[in-house]
């Protein structure tokens, strides 16, 4: 903790799980004025068929700069506390479930330095319980010895314990960074900052690269205009369901040479192979598409996205 070096910052959309913005940046932590702006570029980055946006981010996305550049972008968010102390009231804490000792709470209240008061959400949860479940939560401690407390900051409406299920749904984000990481994010290249950079966007295009191989892998077995059979269909379950890497290692290993027919260059595939006949109709399959002028406009009407 508190170590200098590159750090990444990195937004991905919650349906494709695909990366849409972020930035590759020096120093420890992030400051409010750079979370701000990250905030604007996800608005610049949505196509207009996006309705509307909730945005997830932990605690270092939290100070006024950042929560005013979600209210101008039209965003739904919820972030994680640090720094703030939000005044709860000590008899509005109460139990969604009668069985479980967890206890929820909330509050409007403007912190120093804050342009609007907002509104704060709270859990908390019997020391005792956290140690039994011994499972690692992303917390904010409160001088308390018998509670341990998790605090968000939001403007969404409905009960304390709904909003906060909402924010567990980012869990799922680690795995993503986790993703991208081992795609080649944590190599750094260069002892200069602009080349390692430029490696970054690399990187992260071709996490979105292969993030669109398997969408469109799904989509061409199970999509309406798909006419594929149970072999195709179980043939590209490789791609659809493994991480990337293992995708991508399943069609490296499919049997397959290139020849040249005339002034042509042909990739011909074995027929021996039993996956052949799942990779002959997803490449026909990406043809239709590119035969498509505005595929995005042509087969929707509407999009709603999570960050």
């Amino acid at each position: 903790m508190g170590k200098k070096g590159y750090r990444p910052v990195l937004c991905f959309i919650e349906e494709t799980r695909e990366y849409l913005t972020g930035k590759l940046r020096k120093g420890e932590t992030l400051s409010g004025e750079e979370a701000a702006n990250i905030i604007h570029e996800i608005k610049a980055h949505l196509p207009s068929c996006v309705r509307y946006v909730i945005l997830r981010a932990d605690g270092e996305f939290l100070s006024w700069e950042s929560v005013r550049a979600a209210i101008e972008s039209g965003f739904q968010f919820i972030i994680g506390n640090k720094g703030c102390n939000p005044p709860f009231d000590p008899k509005g804490w109460y139990r969604p479930r009668k069985r479980k000792d967890i206890e929820f709470n909330t509050c409007t209240y403007k912190p120093h330095g804050w342009g609007q008061a907002c509104r704060f959400v709270a859990m908390r949860i019997p020391k005792e319980q956290m140690r039994a479940s011994n499972q690692p939560i992303q917390c904010r401690l409160f001088k308390d010895d018998t509670y341990v407390y998790r605090v968000f900051c939001t403007n969404l409406a409905g009960k304390a314990h709904q909003v906060i299920a909402e924010y567990d749904k980012r869990a799922n984000v680690e795995n993503l960074v986790g993703e991208a990481k081992r795609e080649g994010l944590d190599a750094i290249p260069s002892a200069k900052f602009k080349n390692n950079y430029a490696f970054f966007q690399i990187v992260m295009l071709a996490y979105n690269i292969w993030r669109y191989m398997k969408i469109i892998a799904r989509k061409s077995s199970i999509g309406e205009e798909s006419e594929a059979d149970d072999a195709s269909a179980k043939g590209l379950q490789g791609i659809m369901d493994n991480t990337i890497r293992i995708a991508r290692l399943k069609l490296l290993f499919l049997a397959a040479k290139v020849v040249k027919d005339g002034n042509v260059d042909k990739v011909k595939y074995s027929v021996h192979d039993a996956r052949t006949p799942a990779m002959i109709h997803f490449l026909k399959f990406l043809d239709t598409l590119r035969s498509k002028v505005r595929p995005w406009v042509e087969s929707s009407n509407s999009f709603a996205g999570s960050v």
